[in-house]
């Protein structure tokens, strides 16, 4: 896990002054957040080259000698930008009102840079006056009026040419250095006539002026004030436009005094500002020649860039969170114990107790049981460090420094509570009394650790709540507590749910609503802060037992805060309404953030957030492999790709659970047909075949599994790629969450809705659950997905309802053995159902050739993801304190990457196993070749390049 170090001098956030010293931050591959930021829109550099238009005229005016002055702006833009329209910045030159010019160098390298980030920008030059006194002098300052009236005119003139020139008419934004920054000043806070008190000789003495464009708003939406200084009696309200100020402590033309008389206004009246101040440095230090200016340059463009995206964009942001009618779930989720699996699904089920679910806590004791993370060794302003389990870089870095565990002590409570959550609904489903004894004892000595006032966490009473940075908060109790929500379902114990009743709002009097900042960071890159979003999935659950709607409130609060702080997450409501930002984040706190979304849409109904939610399914779409795996080998980091992309099992876990979420809210099919690609295919492909291990990282065409991915050693503190019962030298995360992902499946299998009972996911299952206040049992006997033949057995008496059986997205052709309706992508089966009945459903699927995102050519065979298996020589690697258990790697026995010629598939009879000739450009020649179900390989070949 890579590290990073970041050197700043001093930052005002919100008008508080932070010092920040020369330090080493764990990253949680910090470097893959840089490189997060690196291709973010308006946040850093997305173009390579920028096109100009100079000597464009904008308006005219007298200048000082009473003379007619065309006033001329130069515009810039990234080129081949195909957004329909883009903010605009309007930069200001300096120069004391007496001299300078757009043209300087500086000015010029400033806008380029700002271009390149994918903003408009615009340098305009502005009426000077030679004989301006200074800006000290009470007796003559109509410089400073002509400046601010001719910056209104190029606002204006760029909202009368917005289609010409594709600009964002909603997010402008004005700025400047030192006189560009006052008169910036000027034109967006002195807006009334009694603020021209300062500026006497105002011509014509009002606060538009007369160069030209006249019938436009002249307000911008932000301000950039670079050295300079304004009227601070002009700013009066906390809606003012946001500002940030950029100054120097040693400041001879604009005294850094002038600038924090400024920096307190703001404070004092609340407006939203931030303030760089560079220590020890004069008057504009990045100007074009002075020491270190480029330095100085790159800095200021990227304080700009990112108080502008965090604090003037507006995507619709102001109204995204207000309800409007919530949309009510077109099918609810079933208590947790209400579907048991069958076949195949349980024998996997029992398999994963038997093994790696069944005994963490004795593969891995000093993490899964002897740190006390919830009761005697909760966190406390003493403790510095702890074993979090991650023994080596695994990734990147320094392997041997391990000062950045410090920020992620949280990290057991992840570990313990994941594992337990799989534990207690694997021992649940598979009605296993040894381990139920187990998880009885567990349950009864996590609940005694609870205060009296209800608070269920990891940190003492000096420490909870008062964070303004990383923590484990919310991330804590949402793993801990889904975990006791099943075993509620399950036990319907009053006192299991009277405590989570407790702790949850414990939470929301200790952050109250619309009155507390839960997701505060000072700095931008988080990871248990970000994870305790999923603290949503928890209100949810609450909601539904109780009713109560003041859950339903906090979520959309909740995903209210996380948007609005400045913190690197893809899943912000703003990002999300940017359609040319791809997924770039850690990759699990992005697809478990989309059930989060998802669930704000539907409780708020609000218009805004259903785009974002579709920006957001379709930005995943984009980073989704061939056999369903969501890219994330940590971060997403663009597009999917079978052979150079991984995905991570708590990234398959997570998707799958937010696919999960989103089938029962809208009903609609194709979230199943996701669950089951990824469910059938990534996770079951990621598992072991024969030994109780997964792979914390897979590729689609996996070539290798020695550590790193595939055959590329370059990064020799890659640990992921390989089988491991616990990957301790990278993280103890994805074991845990390969024990729940199948418990997770089984309870989505069925859902309910009005008079309907849904087989939402296809597979071995029973459902026990009750119609119109009748019991009904449903048994689906079925080898499925490895057969295509389904009875579903139904018990009822005398209930009429409809059975409604999701139709595969492949199924083309299949046969019902009884009466049937088709309708939004199920087969529906309406009558009166009385005794036993049975239903058989034949689905007949042929071998289909199919595009990846990168247009290679992958085969399946109903729900399967077919793939050329690659023998292997496998060398067994670390031990466990449980016999029996081992790290292992793989390597190809001999290694050909085939091409795809068009040639047909052929089933084989009576087996999963296909034949086709696929071309090898070694030889130069066709082979036959055998494909199995991904599930089935260690190494494999899945997607083909088209010869």
């Amino acid at each position: 896990m890579p590290m990073a170090r970041l050197a700043v001098t001093m930052k005002i956030l919100n008008g508080r002054y932070i010092m920040i010293k020369k330090i080493g931050l764990f990253a949680l591959g910090l470097a893959g957040f840089f490189q997060h930021a690196k291709a973010q829109r308006y946040l850093a550099s997305t173009f390579t080259l920028v096109d100009s238009v100079v000597n464009i005229q904008y308006g005219s005016a007298p200048d000082y000698k009473n003379k007619k002055q065309n006033l001329l702006l130069d515009f810039y833009e990234p080129r081949d930008d195909k957004a329909a329209k883009r903010p605009l910045v309007i930069y200001v030159h300096g120069g004391g009102f007496t001299e300078g010019t757009r043209k300087w160098p500086s000015v010029k390298i400033m806008c380029e840079k700002m271009a390149q980030r994918g903003y408009a920008v615009a340098s305009i030059d502005y009426r000077l006056d030679p004989t301006f006194k200074g800006f000290y002098s009470n007796t003559d300052r109509r410089a400073i009026a002509d400046a601010m009236h001719d910056l209104k005119a190029a606002i204006r003139f760029f909202k009368a040419n917005q289609a010409k020139y594709r600009i964002d008419t909603v997010n402008i934004i004005t700025g400047g250095e030192s006189a560009g920054a006052i008169t910036a000043m000027a034109a967006a806070y002195n807006d009334k006539p009694h603020e021209l008190k300062n500026l006497p000789k105002a011509n014509p003495y009002n606060t538009e002026g007369a160069s030209g464009n006249p019938g436009f708003s002249t307000r911008p939406k932000g301000v950039l004030c670079l050295c300079g200084t304004g009227d601070t009696s002009a700013i009066e309200k906390p809606t003012d436009p946001p500002l940030l100020i950029v100054h120097n402590t040693i400041d001879p033309f604009v005294p850094f005094e002038l600038a924090d008389m400024v920096i307190k206004r703001a404070k004092n009246i609340g407006i939203n500002h931030q303030v760089i101040i560079y220590k020890g440095k004069s008057h504009c230090p990045w100007y074009y020649g002075l020491p270190n200016w480029q330095k100085y340059m790159d800095s200021t463009v990227n304080h700009m860039s990112r108080f502008i995206y965090d604090k003037v964009l507006d995507f619709g942001e102001k109204n995204a969170f207000k309800k409007i009618s919530a949309i009510p779930e077109k099918y609810h989720e079933l208590p947790f114990s209400a579907v048991k699996p069958g076949g195949w699904l349980k024998a996997q089920i029992q398999d994963n107790l038997n093994g790696y679910t069944g005994h963490l806590d004795s593969l891995v004791p000093d993490l899964a049981i002897k740190d006390d993370i919830y009761g005697r060794d909760r966190l406390t302003k003493k403790v510095k460090s702890k074993d979090v389990g991650a023994q080596g870089g695994g990734g990147g870095g320094n392997e041997e420094d391990t000062s950045w565990q410090v920020q992620f002590l949280w990290w057991n409570s992840e570990t313990q509570s994941n594992w337990r959550d799989g534990y207690i609904r694997s021992a649940i489903l598979a009605n296993d009394k040894e381990h139920l004894s187990r998880i009885a004892k567990y349950v009864k000595r996590i609940l005694s650790t609870q205060d009296a006032d209800g608070y269920l966490g990891i940190y003492d009473k000096e420490l909870r709540y008062k964070f303004d940075q990383e923590n484990g908060e919310l991330w804590a109790k949402a793993t801990l507590l889904r975990g006791l929500l099943a075993w509620y379902d399950y036990t319907k114990d009053k006192t299991v749910l009277n405590a989570v009743i407790k702790a949850v709002d414990n939470v929301m009097i200790n952050w109250p609503i619309n009155k507390s900042q839960p997701f505060l960071a000072m700095k931008p890159d988080v990871s248990g802060l970000s994870h305790g979003l999923t603290f949503t999935d928890v209100l949810e659950s609450v909601y539904r037992l109780t009713g109560n709607q003041k859950y339903n409130d906090y979520l959309v609060f909740l995903y209210k805060d996380f948007s609005a702080q400045a913190i690197n997450e893809d899943a912000q409501y703003k990002k999300l309404r940017d359609t040319s930002f791809l997924l770039k984040g850690h990759g699990v706190h992005t697809y478990e953030h989309l059930r989060t979304v998802a669930a704000a849409y539907y409780l708020s109904g609000n218009p805004e957030l259903k785009i974002a939610l579709k920006n957001f399914l379709d930005k995943i779409e984009l980073a989704t492999t061939a056999s369903g795996g969501p890219v994330s080998d940590e971060w997403v980091g663009n597009r999917a790709d079978a052979t150079n992309r991984g995905y991570e099992y708590c990234s398959l876990h997570e998707l799958l659970h937010s696919y999960a979420s989103l089938s029962s809210k809208s009903g609609s099919s194709e979230y199943g047909s996701k669950i089951e690609k990824l469910f059938f295919n990534a996770a079951q492909g990621a598992r072991h075949p024969n030994e109780s291990c997964i792979a914390y990282l897979k590729t689609d065409n996996s070539y290798a599994m020695e550590g790193w991915r595939n055959l590329d050693s370059a990064d020799k503190h890659q640990v992921r790629y390989k089988y491991s019962p616990v990957h301790q030298d990278a993280a103890v995360c994805c074991v845990p969450n390969a024990g729940r992902i199948a418990p997770y499946y089984v309870q989505n299998m069925w859902l309910k809705g009005g008079n309907s009972l849904v087989a939402s996911l296809l597979g071995p299952s029973e459902v026990n659950t009750t119609i119109n206040g009748k019991p009904v049992i449903v048994k689906q006997t079925t080898e499925y997905p490895y057969t295509n033949s389904l009875t579903f057995e139904v018990s009822a008496t005398n209930n009429k309802f409809d059975l409604k059986i999701r139709k595969p997205e492949w199924a083309d052709k299949f046969t019902v053995s009884e009466k049937y309706r088709e309708e939004d992508g199920f087969i529906v089966i309406s009558k009166n159902w009385n005794g036993r009945q049975k239903i058989k459903i034949d689905f007949m699927p042929e071998v289909k050739i199919n595009r990846d995102v990168n247009n290679e050519v992958y085969f399946t065979y109903g729900a399967l993801v077919l793939a050329n298996p690659i023998a292997a020589n496998e060398a067994k690697g670390k031990s466990f304190p449980l016999p029996g258990y081992y790290d292992y790697r793989y390597t190809p026995q001999e290694l050909t990457v085939y091409q795809y010629a068009g040639n047909k598939v052929t089933k084989q009879a009576g087996k999963n196993e296909f034949t086709t000739e696929l071309y090898d450009a070694a030889s130069g020649q066709t082979k036959t070749v055998m494909l199995q179900p991904i599930s089935n390989t260690i190494l494999r070949q899945v997607t083909f390049k088209q010869k």
